[in-house]
């Protein structure tokens, strides 16, 4: 087995029936490429069953039901522990792969066989897009030419893993879990540097490990493999579905800049460091003005004050955030 795409299941069933969907139009346009679907579902309201039984017939599922809510980092973990390729894939059951998807990983892993880690560059698409057409949607309706990518980078290359960490490659650091394949087997033995009691804690975001789960792994394991982008983008990320909306300003000011420093810790150069750090704290002062007033619903129970604020204060872009938001509010006013 060559390929498993990984999907931890809560819910969201008409999203799960457009994923798998998806799947299935890319396995059609595909011939000997050895690939399963392994799905952990955590207690949704509603077992999604009968969605997964539709799918089988197509293509291998292994399917997984919780007895209870593990959280998602637990979850996560469970769905790449029962899957049995060579190379893992988590995406999300909101995430939609391409048409030509498949295809184009077959090549990739052909080309690139002494690579473990993969980096797969996605388009952003508002899920009301989706509502115009009956479900479970059909790929083939997407209008990728108006789509805009989650990465800039035009050309596929060979990298030592580091150059993936750079805004150039990904705003959001591997943050999101879409973005990644990696070698199976190494990602399951590296479990060892997440922290068990975070990972149970079944609050959303509430912690570093259970919001960062898969990227600390990640670079755990893979900071000195070899590594790939690829530039063509084989997913869709969908804005507009996921239940945590409101942690968006949480995510981006407070775990991504913890994130940077984890990866600091894990060997990224001095440099590299500095430049990822400003980047991450361009919106600094106004994203934390939003989670004081919004208050708990957007995360300012989980800020620690001392850690996630003063200490960034030494970083310049932490003070040109209030320069940049004033920008974007005048070409905002005159725009309009």
């Amino acid at each position: 087995m060559i390929l498993s795409i990984c999907i931890p299941n809560y819910n969201r069933l008409n999203c799960l029936d457009n994923c798998l969907n998806s799947i299935l139009i890319a396995s059609k346009n595909v011939k000997d490429f050895d690939f399963e679907v392994c799905i952990s579902d955590n207690n949704s309201i509603t077992n999604p069953i009968e969605i997964i039984d539709k799918y089988k017939k197509y293509y291998k599922i292994i399917y997984n039901r919780n007895d209870e809510n593990l959280g998602f980092a637990l979850n996560a973990i469970k769905t790449v522990s029962v899957s049995t390729g060579k190379y893992a894939w988590l995406i999300g059951n909101d995430d939609l792969i391409l048409p030509n998807t498949l295809i184009e990983l077959k090549k990739i892993f052909k080309e690139n066989s002494d690579t473990e880690f993969f980096f797969i560059n996605s388009y952003y698409l508002n899920s009301k897009f989706l509502e115009k057409f009956p479900n479970p949607f059909n790929t083939s309706n997407l209008e990728v030419s108006k789509m805009k990518k989650l990465s800039r980078l035009k050309q596929n290359k060979r990298v030592n893993f580091w150059e993936i960490i750079d805004p150039d490659v990904s705003w959001e650091f591997l943050i999101g879990i879409f973005l990644s394949i990696f070698n199976r087997e190494m990602w399951l033995e590296g479990l060892d540097c997440l922290n068990k009691k975070d990972l149970e804690d079944k609050n959303i975001w509430s912690n570093f490990d259970n919001t960062c789960l898969n990227a600390k792994v990640i670079s755990t394991v893979f900071k000195d493999k070899k590594s790939f982008i690829c530039s063509q983008p084989l997913s869709v990320n969908l804005i507009g579905e996921r239940e945590w909306v409101n942690l968006y300003d949480f995510i981006e000011i407070v775990r991504i800049p913890e994130l940077i420093d984890y990866y600091k810790s894990q060997g990224m150069g001095f440099f590299k460091y500095i430049y990822c750090k400003n980047f991450a704290l361009r919106n600094f002062f106004n994203f934390f003005t939003k989670i004081m007033i919004h208050g708990d619903k957007a995360g300012r129970n989980y800020v620690n004050f001392y850690n996630h604020f003063l200490k960034n204060l030494i970083y310049p872009y932490a003070w040109l955030s209030i320069i940049f938001f004033v920008m974007r509010a005048i070409r905002k006013m005159i725009k309009y």
